[in-house]
């Protein structure tokens, strides 16, 4: 099993928040659907009404344990809890409010499921559900996550170099951009069915990168956290994380990846061009319209509203590893 040597970015164990906030919230899970800390469990009865995606079976959605490669550097951070990864999400597909996604996300099938790469590649390919984590050698890759809200985590997640995938297409010369689109199934996702539920977003979620952007090294294709397959509220089967960009850029429950000649119009800048930008790197001198990105609460083992305020740092401290990509631009005006 491969074993990278981490970068002086890459958090480890010690940086996720404590778990002992999960035996205090152990109710909480139950009523979620949740069963204890080694598999996280729902029932997923309904029926899949996109038929070029999903048949007709139905399944019992279950987090399973995932082998992977491991690290042990100590960072001297401090954790997410799971419980709090698990419970404080967005994912609009599933309603707006943090607490929606896993409370209305436990019907989510996941099996079978299709990713489709296509596009400025010589090779295009489908993967189906098994091979989302037995194609690559999965890794744990503990990252920070900052949201646009000005919360962030710390966060254990298990997946591959997004860069092994697109390898694997050959891509051509044409490819300047990656375009990856959110599974579009109102029947499933209640909040894609209902405009108000869902934030009154125009779905099916797009999001995109620069082609550097996507080879980069840090760029994962996340398949598990905290050594378990995602839940659904957490973008199961299969999500992006980049982790030097704000949250919303990390897009869910993917099922295609399109490499482009051209800049991909994004969902968020389609609904708020001046709030949302294409890059979206974390940049504390740059401020969202109608709040400050200096600093941000992180969220720890504490109550909901703990203070745990920190300074927010550029491209959320991996700019040893990236910053070169946009070397010469000016980031207020690209953000």
């Amino acid at each position: 099993m491969l074993i990278k040597t981490p970068h002086k970015s890459q958090l480890n164990d010690f940086d996720v928040t404590n778990e002992s906030i999960y035996q205090e919230r152990r109710s909480l899970l139950k009523q979620m659907g949740f069963l204890g800390a080694g598999a996280l469990m729902s029932s997923a009865m309904t029926k899949n009404a996109n038929a070029s995606f999903f048949g007709d079976d139905k399944i019992i959605f279950k987090t399973r344990p995932l082998e992977f490669s491991k690290d042990n550097e100590n960072q001297g951070l401090i954790k997410t809890p799971e419980q709090k990864v698990i419970s404080h999400n967005n994912f609009y597909e599933f309603g707006a409010k943090k607490n929606q996604p896993a409370e209305l996300a436990q019907n989510f099938q996941v099996k079978p499921w299709q990713l489709r790469i296509s596009g400025e590649c010589d090779k295009p390919i489908t993967l189906d559900y098994d091979d989302l984590t037995k194609l690559f050698p999965l890794e744990e890759r503990i990252y920070r996550l900052r949201c646009v809200e000005a919360w962030s985590m710390v966060i254990p997640w298990i997946g591959f170099p997004l860069a092994s995938l697109l390898k694997r297409v050959v891509p051509n010369s044409k490819a300047k951009y990656v375009a990856f689109e959110t599974l579009y199934d109102p029947k499933q996702m209640p909040g894609q069915a209902n405009r108000r539920l869902g934030g009154g977003i125009k779905y099916p979620y797009v999001e995109g990168l620069r082609f550097d952007e996507a080879m980069n090294p840090l760029t994962l294709m996340s398949v598990g956290l905290y050594g378990k397959t995602l839940p659904p509220q957490n973008g199961a089967p299969i999500r992006l994380v980049v982790p030097w960009k704000y949250g919303f850029k990390s897009i869910k429950s993917i099922v295609g990846i399109k490499l482009l000649e051209r800049q991909p119009r994004t969902t968020w800048q389609k609904l708020a061009p001046r709030e949302y930008g294409f890059y979206a790197n974390v940049n504390p001198k740059h401020d969202h319209p109608r709040w400050s990105q200096a600093s941000e609460r992180r969220i720890t083992s504490g109550g909901l509203f703990s203070r745990n305020r920190i300074d927010t740092l550029a491209f959320n401290g991996y700019g040893e590893q990236v910053a070169d990509l946009y070397r010469g631009m000016d980031l207020s005006k690209y953000y």
